[in-house]
């Protein structure tokens, strides 16, 4: 189950977008991101979220930049319970504390980049079927996009009183194209499988996850699942906080998912349905 693809072996586009295909998710080794960079961040903003003046860079409602706090966090679609978590939304034109403003620039850049050539990779690798389903080539959908998501959350160590049955982050699927997801600090991350079993994905630093997002299952009428996923309770005997750092690529609001939706208009309807819209 979601064998590691070599990025920079031969087939890598081929195997990449058979495991999409198959199960939403695929595995990447030998990639360029470096792991003591995203180490090195989650370092840093552990320290913003220990400070008060966390507060001071609240969101923006309309643009949907700067940090969300517990009680803000979002209840999935389904879910009766807010997700046990704080978050800071980074768009290079948005707030950000000064102080981690450059690594955290040169990350999402770098991420940015990495997710642009691997769409490209789903786009060429595809069958001509499903690249004739797309009303514009993917590569297309993301020029000039402001709307590229870095998302800093940060899973406090559970205090013991939480409300009954609410967990770090309930089943839910992205709302983008694609997702990249370097390891996280600690375990958690389950992946709902066809079978509707829940698979752990091993905290393999170093390892970089991807994974297929409503947006790009609504572009390809449905030949990439966008798979169930969640971030379950530690056990007492590992109660910590947990950092994760996920890239959320997305179109612009103007591109065409579908005869149904726009990106902008789809965005809107899942952020609602989120309650932090």
């Amino acid at each position: 189950m979601l064998q590691a693809i070599d990025y920079q072996g031969p087939s890598a586009a081929k195997a990449l977008v058979q495991s999409l295909r198959d199960t939403g998710f695929a595995v990447l080794k030998n990639h360029p991101l470096e792991q003591a960079q995203v180490n090195q961040l989650y370092q840093q903003w552990a320290g913003f979220f220990k400070q008060p003046s966390k507060a001071d860079y609240a969101i923006n409602s309309a643009a949907q930049d700067g940090y969300f706090g517990e009680d803000m966090a979002e209840t999935a679609k389904g879910a009766s319970q807010r997700d046990l978590k704080e978050y800071f939304h980074y768009y290079p034109w948005g707030q950000c504390p000064k102080e981690l403003k450059a690594n955290t620039q040169a990350y999402y850049q770098a991420a940015n980049e990495l997710a642009i050539e691997l769409l490209s990779w789903i786009e060429e690798a595809s069958p001509t079927s499903v690249k004739k389903s797309f009303k514009s080539p993917l590569s297309e959908m993301i020029q000039n996009s402001q709307n590229t998501l870095l998302r800093i959350l940060h899973y406090p160590p559970l205090k013991g009183n939480e409300t009954p049955n609410a967990i770090r982050a309930a089943a839910h699927e992205d709302i983008n194209l694609i997702t990249l997801l370097p390891a996280a600090s600690a375990k958690g991350l389950e992946v709902k499988l066809n079978n509707g079993e829940w698979f752990e994905i091993p905290l393999a630093f170093g390892y970089l996850v991807i994974n297929t997002g409503d947006m790009l299952q609504e572009a390809s009428s449905g030949y990439f699942p966008s798979t169930t996923h969640r971030v379950v309770n530690p056990a007492l005997s590992d109660n910590g906080s947990r950092l994760s750092m996920p890239l959320f690529l997305h179109a612009r609001p103007d591109v065409v998912l579908s005869d149904r939706y726009t990106a902008g208009a789809y965005l809107k309807q899942r952020l609602i349905e989120l309650g932090v819209y």
